[in-house]
């Protein structure tokens, strides 16, 4: 039995959507970039890489991965590149993408060989949370002013916006893509590509593939473009988990369980968002799962069991891919995760197990 914790990624349920990557591609004739910022575990990309045109990146570190590690097309944003930067990126991008007018004109002379686009605001997104929204107030994330895009429209071959976060509504996506062409659409009629980022949720159940295809493709014809999408969620949605084993159980007026994990460490984005993880089982005797660090809010959430838990109990936190692995850490010097593949005929092979060289080699 393989010790925990350790993120558990599916290679059958990452082929699923998969699946509906390559259904997409073909109705729409749009391209598909990972966002590594979500999902870079690259033992994983052998499932991924036939299905998806390449990789985009937020840094010349993720950029480098994507192109040696993935392949395709490779795209290299950042919201600031650094002069050192960007003459190593050149050598791994096919597209670079600036975040403002300035450094496209500072970095003109280095990015000649290069295709260039810079980043659209459109000033509106899908985004429940001010922390993630590309279009909040004084946001520094792209150019919005039409008539500064206008001006430097020679210098690139197109543009991306990135204005969706875990949009399910293909109805609001149809309003807000109308609203762009119809607010930029004579600047995008000279473009080449044009990328809508990601935040689209088409794996979800019952989305709509077909409808968002036909959109995409009637977009691409309208301007004469290329059009790129940028899924992360989307690609790894309901692919992984996090297994964890119970280690106390304790009442303080509520039954509580203690786990070998920590949401601080393992599962960031649920504390910065104040989610609950998802245990997918449930009964009538509930739980507070609680991380073993010190910090007096690492909680996993409250369910429901079949049974009365005990020290020993294994535990699954699904949904677990996304904006995890990217972001785990040693608050604490909490084990770290092993990462364990489970192989599309159901046997587990284990990629990676960290440990106190790990630890200590992070710190110094």
């Amino acid at each position: 039995m393989i010790p925990t914790p350790y993120y558990l990624i599916d290679k059958t349920r990452l082929a699923a959507n998969m699946a509906k990557m390559d259904q997409l591609r073909a109705a729409s004739g749009a391209k598909c970039l990972l966002a590594l910022k979500c999902f870079a575990t690259w033992p994983a990309f052998d499932v991924m890489r036939g299905h998806m045109d390449g990789t985009t990146s937020s840094s010349l570190y993720e950029l480098r991965l994507g192109r040696q590690r993935f392949g395709g097309e490779t795209h290299a944003y950042s919201v600031a590149w650094a002069e050192d930067e960007v003459d190593e990126a050149v050598g791994y991008a096919d597209k670079i993408i600036f975040n403002s007018i300035s450094q496209l004109q500072r970095f003109a002379d280095k990015t000649t060989g290069i295709a260039r686009g810079l980043r659209l605001n459109p000033q509106f997104s899908t985004s429940h949370f001010d922390l993630a929204d590309p279009a909040r107030a004084f946001s520094r994330l792209g150019e919005w002013d039409l008539a500064k895009l206008t001006a430097v429209a020679d210098q690139i071959s197109g543009v991306m916006i990135h204005y969706n976060c875990e949009n399910d509504d293909f109805a609001l996506f149809d309003r807000q893509l109308t609203r762009i062409e119809s607010e930029f659409g004579d600047f995008l009629q000279g473009l080449e590509w044009v990328s809508l980022g990601g935040g689209i949720h088409f794996t979800g159940e019952g989305y709509p593939i077909e409808a968002l295809g036909a959109r995409l493709k009637a977009f691409a014809a309208r301007f004469g473009v290329q059009v790129y999408l940028e899924p992360g969620e989307a690609a790894i949605t309901g692919a992984a988990s996090l297994e964890v084993t119970v280690l106390d159980v304790l009442n303080n007026g509520k039954d509580l369980a203690i786990v070998d994990s920590s949401v601080e460490a393992h599962m960031l984005d649920l504390l910065i968002y104040r989610e609950s993880a998802k245990i997918k089982v449930s009964g009538d005797h509930p739980y507070m799962i609680c991380g073993k660090s010190c910090l007096a809010g690492d909680i996993f959430g409250e369910f429901t069991f079949p049974a009365p838990l005990v020290v020993g109990d294994r535990l699954s936190i699904a949904d677990a891919a996304g904006y995890t692995m990217v972001k785990k850490n040693w608050f604490n010097g909490v084990k770290m995760p092993s990462l364990v593949l489970r192989e599309l005929d159901g046997s587990l092979t284990v990629a990676r197990v960290f440990d106190y060289a790990d630890f200590e080699g992070n710190l110094g």
